[in-house]
């Protein structure tokens, strides 16, 4: 049984018609702010599916509580699934003080699931702070499918070396050669950038990354292709944390720019749903 929290109805239409069996859960808010759930069905095991995109605390807590509600319905195994992971950027201590956000969501989340599962997590080696079994799952076939016909005999990018088994693993499903753009400071206000080791002239590029916010770095990049005799850019990535006007500035720089629907935003175009019913 699949239970779809807030943060995942815009997923439930595919989740529906791809097969899903949906258990019917009450959300609403009660008129302080506070979440009510109420979970409408039974059942012995249930796959929650819950991205945490903003507001991100609301709907961690919504989370905890359908955890809750499923175990006191009397489930006794919960896995769930977070598309999109908040506060997994905050990952270390950098100044006196601070907590590891990531640590304290994910030791919450313990309490009631036994599986955890999220895709491109900032840093993977996070998920041991969930104390049952966690998985990072990877994008790359749902990339590859969505941009295999328009890249052709392209090449694909990280844009940076951190970035490069992401580029891998989407490039190796089609075939293709990969790389990364190498940053260099030359100067305290500029840093140049340049593909490694790859001829872009006349190619097609598909640039993939993990979170998009602001789009400077692929802006950049694009830009750069573009004086190198690239053909056609493509951006992709898992996360679409656009800042404001983040999406047009890219997508003016590129020919087109999709991220997957762990966060839904004009341009989620890559679907995430095949591979979580595959769990």
């Amino acid at each position: 049984m699949i239970v779809i929290g807030s943060g995942a109805k815009h997923l439930e239409e595919e989740i529906r018609r791809l097969g899903g069996r949906v258990l019917d859960v009450e959300i609403r808010k009660f008129p302080d702010g506070e979440k009510y759930v109420r979970v409408l069905g039974e059942g012995k095991e249930a796959l929650v599916v819950q991205s945490t995109f903003a507001p991100q605390d609301e709907r961690i807590v919504e989370a905890l509580i359908l955890g809750d509600a499923l175990r006191e319905k009397g489930f006794k195994k919960l896995r769930l699934v977070v598309p999109y992971l908040a506060y997994s950027r905050q990952d270390r201590v950098t100044k006196d003080g601070e907590p590891i956000s990531i640590r304290a969501v994910m030791r919450a989340l313990g309490l009631y699931y036994d599986e955890l599962y999220v895709f491109d997590l900032h840093n993977p080696e996070t998920l041991r702070f969930f104390p049952g079994k966690a998985l990072n799952l990877s994008p790359a076939r749902a990339i590859a499918e969505y941009f295999g016909e328009k890249l052709g005999d392209g090449v694909v990018l990280a844009p940076d070396r951190g970035a490069l088994e992401r580029a891998k693993a989407v490039a190796e499903r089609l075939g293709l050669e990969y790389s990364h753009f190498e940053k260099r400071r030359i100067s305290p206000t500029e840093i140049q950038m340049r593909p490694v080791d790859v001829d872009v002239a006349g190619r097609n590029v598909l640039i993939v990354d993990d979170i998009i916010s602001t789009g400077g770095t692929m802006i950049k990049a694009a830009n750069l292709l573009r004086e190198m005799g690239a053909r056609r850019i493509f951006v992709a990535a898992t996360h679409g944390v656009f800042a404001e006007g983040a999406i047009e500035r890219v997508s003016k720089a590129v020919d087109e720019l999709a991220v997957t629907n762990s966060i839904p935003t004009p341009v989620s175009k890559i679907s995430l749903v095949p591979d979580i019913l595959s769990l």
